[in-house]
Parts: structure tokens; sequence; C-alpha cells
């Protein structure tokens, strides 16, 4: 962690944070303060839907994210997690002197703290009159914090810095923009459809009954998220794709077809439909159920697992960890009844 006049920059950053929260609009003050680029703001289609939106300098274009009331969030298959803060640019020279002056005007920091920063952004060491010679030139960076608060949201501790329009960011800045990082925040993004499946027989089943599963192909096709930094050029798309699903029955009273309970694509789609005349075939996907459900019924949940890729600017790109979602609908077994004469 870098030192700001021999003290360390923590308390720099947490009084710039907190008046960054408090400036916020409260829809999302939970996610980073006000700038050029990190101005909050969003637009929605005719259907009033949020389909981009512009938030801890970053905008996401979810015009083709997954919609509705059962669309979620993917959950990383892999002991992985999108970035818990960045840097971005965040201030011109007037817009950092405007958030950095009532502070000092306040004297809640205590007069140490206001005498760093002024020597770091007004008296030259290392920013004159903070930086104004520069005005249109370059932006004052800084960190911005992922909403849910992740384990290492507070990691980003370096002091508001400089950089130039067209330089890329020191060194030895860790998390700043990139189009790495921007195909993970748009990973946190991605919302997919739910995936109750179809079931014949539906609802209802009878024990020893092979039971057929599949997925509607609309249901299942790829959805995709583009984060993006307008004023560096930088931009990067996470596209998922459905490439398997899994039946848990419910019941250890269950077997599934096939028997590892994974349903690969075939052909673009995800188990056959049950047609007349197929009553004594096995189910390429499906679930047959041993035991009666008695009174009640078995949560069936079925997980779609989806492939992640990206794509970004200057032709970067390449995998990210699979991602997972499911939901769970309720499956009635019976006895199958027998009269005997």
């Amino acid at each position: 962690m870098r030192t700001v006049a021999g003290r360390s920059a923590g308390a720099a950053v947490l009084a710039l944070a907190v008046l960054s929260l408090l400036s916020a609009p409260p829809a999302y003050a939970d996610r980073g303060g006000r700038g050029p680029v990190g101005q909050t703001d969003q637009k929605a289609d005719a259907k009033g839907d949020t389909v981009s939106v512009s938030v801890g300098g970053v905008v996401f274009d979810r015009s083709k994210n997954g919609r509705g009331d059962s669309a979620g969030a993917l959950t990383a298959a892999a002991d992985w997690s999108p970035p818990a803060c960045w840097y971005a640019p965040k201030y011109t020279p007037e817009q950092l002197q405007k958030t950095l002056e009532p502070i000092w005007a306040a004297g809640s920091t205590g007069p140490e703290w206001d005498l760093e920063q002024r020597r770091r952004y007004v008296e030259g060491e290392p920013y004159k009159d903070f930086n104004k010679d520069k005005s249109g030139k370059g932006y004052f960076w800084e960190s911005y914090v992922d909403r849910s608060f992740r384990p290492g949201w507070d990691s980003c501790d370096e002091p508001v810095f400089w950089v130039d329009q067209g330089d890329p960011p020191p060194a030895d800045i860790a998390n700043a923009i990139s189009p790495e990082i921007l195909a993970a925040l748009a990973y946190a993004e991605i919302r997919v459809p739910g995936t109750d499946v179809t079931l014949a027989p539906a609802d209802t089943t009878k024990v020893n009954l092979p039971t057929w599963v599949w997925l509607d192909r609309a249901r299942f096709t790829p959805v995709s998220v583009t984060a993006s930094v307008p004023l560096l050029g930088l931009q990067a798309t996470a596209t998922a794709e459905p490439v398997a699903l899994r039946i848990d029955p419910g019941t250890a009273d269950a077997v599934t077809y096939p028997s590892s309970g994974v349903c690969e694509i075939v052909d673009g789609a995800i188990g056959e439909p049950f047609t007349r005349g197929r009553a004594d075939e096995t189910p390429p996907c499906g679930v047959e159920y041993l035991r009666s459900s008695g009174d009640g019924s078995y949560p069936l949940r079925a997980t779609i697992t989806w492939k992640i890729t990206w794509t970004g600017t200057g032709g970067a790109g390449g995998d990210l960890p699979d991602g997972t979602f499911g939901t769970t609908q309720t499956v009635v077994v019976q006895e199958i009844q027998s009269v005997n004469r």
C-alpha cells in the first residue's frame, strides 16, 4: 500500500469513499461515487426493462441479457469471483477540487490528513493546483467497490492518481480497469432465464414410470452483457451459452437418464419432447421415481451449466469459469393402482 506524506493512504481513500457514497443516488450508493464516467445513469427499452446502466465507472449494456421474473445470476462453478474493487477514471481536476475542498472545510478528517492532501493535490507533491494545467488532457482515477462488498473490497487503497489521456495507468496499480476486468464485471451482470423443465407426464407421474424431461429451446439461447469505459475506448462482452442440464430428482428413491443425471446438448437441444408411441422407450433425458411421494411431492431440481466466453478490445478474449443456475419444481408421484377381478 502506498503512503501519502509518510502516512497510510487508507484515511484518504476512506474519506473520499464516504463522500462518494453520500453523494451518490440512493439506488446505487453501494457501488461507488460519481465522476466523469462514474456518473450513475440508466436507460430502459420500450418494455421498461433496464438495458443500459452506467455505474462504478463502467457502462453495462444488458440489452442481450436474460430477462423476466425467473431470471437469475450465475454461480461460478470454480472457486472464482469477479474483482471486488477496481480503478477507473473518476474526476477532472475541477471535480476533484469540488470533492476535496468541502472535506477540508468540514475539518472532520483532522489537520494532519488535510495537510497531506493539500500537499499531494495542491502544492505539487506531486500535483500542482489539482493538475488544472492538464484539464482536458486526462483524469484522476480512483477505486470503485462492487455493491456486494465481496472479500477484498477494501484492497484497492491507492490514493487518487492522475493518468494522461491515451496513457496506461501505472504498471504497479493492480486492478486498473482493462478488458480482462471488464469481462469479469460483465460476467457478474449476466442474468440467465429460469430452468423450469417440461415433464411428461407433467406434474404428476407414477412409480416406475419413466418421466421424460426436456427444455424448450427458446428458454436457453445464449445471453450476453457488454461492459465498457467509453472514455478509454475499452470494452468486453461476456457471453453465456448453455451446455448441459443436471437433474436432481429430490429423493434417493429414483434413477435418472442418463445415470449421471447430466443431459448434454445434442443438436442444439436438451432432451427430447415425449410423443405418442414412445411410452416403451427409455428417455434420453429423464427420471424414474421408485417410490410414491405419498401426500406430498418431490422437489425436482433442474440446473443448467453455462459456458462463459468473452471478447474485448484489441482482439482480447478467452474463457471464464462455467456458471450454473437452477430452479426447483414439485413432482407428485403416485402408486399405480390395479384392480383384481
